[in-house]
């Protein structure tokens, strides 16, 4: 997992509530065993039309926002199943942070195994960056967040601040690129010297 310090990033505004996994990746893409690959079914049944073209209404396809990183949402967003497929779809389309005054609880925790940042804020908030990004798309040009990890801020260049908070080993863990993997591998000698003293006795 690759350490999240600070991001800038195109805004992508996803403006629906209550986006369950089965609509963040479709179950008839779970049978991948990977994590990776995913990415291309992100949305799938608003992304394409039924013949297999894009869906040029959808959000995510609208040109001015190509290549987001950063995902602005409603409430409840995550809910439904725990499938963990819905964050790496996230992860391997390019998305680096969601924001949403709510999440669901188990998508809000995989989010962080799998190296992106889940951040809520208040709705109003959340709605005041619809505006911004809807503003900034009339004006022609795409909404850019910074997200700083370190002093847990989320700001924009025209003035919007606000602070966020994350669980201090979360954090720890993101800064770092922890996974539960790589935390297990930090105490590959306390575990090797416990199954050492612990080892059965020979021929049993």
């Amino acid at each position: 997992m690759q350490p999240f310090i600070n991001h800038t990033g195109v805004v992508a505004s996803l403006d629906r509530a209550n986006v369950d996994t089965d609509q963040i990746i479709p179950k008839q893409f779970l049978k991948r065993i990977e994590r990776t690959g995913f990415g291309q079914f992100l949305f799938f049944d608003w992304r394409f039309l039924p013949d297999g073209s894009p869906n040029p209404a959808f959000e995510l396809n609208q040109p001015i926002v190509a290549g987001a990183s950063v995902l602005l949402a409603r409430r409840n967003f995550g809910c439904g199943s725990s499938r963990e497929h819905a964050p790496w779809a996230l992860a391997d389309y390019g998305f680096k942070v969601v924001i949403a005054p709510t999440f669901a609880d188990i998508f809000f925790n995989n989010c962080f195994q799998n190296g992106m940042v889940p951040i809520r804020l208040a709705e109003e908030d959340v709605e005041e960056l619809f505006r911004r990004a809807r503003a900034a798309e009339a004006a022609g040009g795409p909404y850019r967040l910074h997200v700083d990890l370190p002093s847990c801020t989320v700001s924009d260049d025209a003035g919007f601040s606000r602070p966020f908070t994350v669980d201090p080993f979360r954090k720890r863990c993101l800064l770092e690129g922890l996974d539960d993997i790589a935390l297990s591998l930090q105490h590959v000698d306390a575990i090797a010297a416990w199954e050492a003293a612990h080892a059965a006795p020979a021929g049993e």
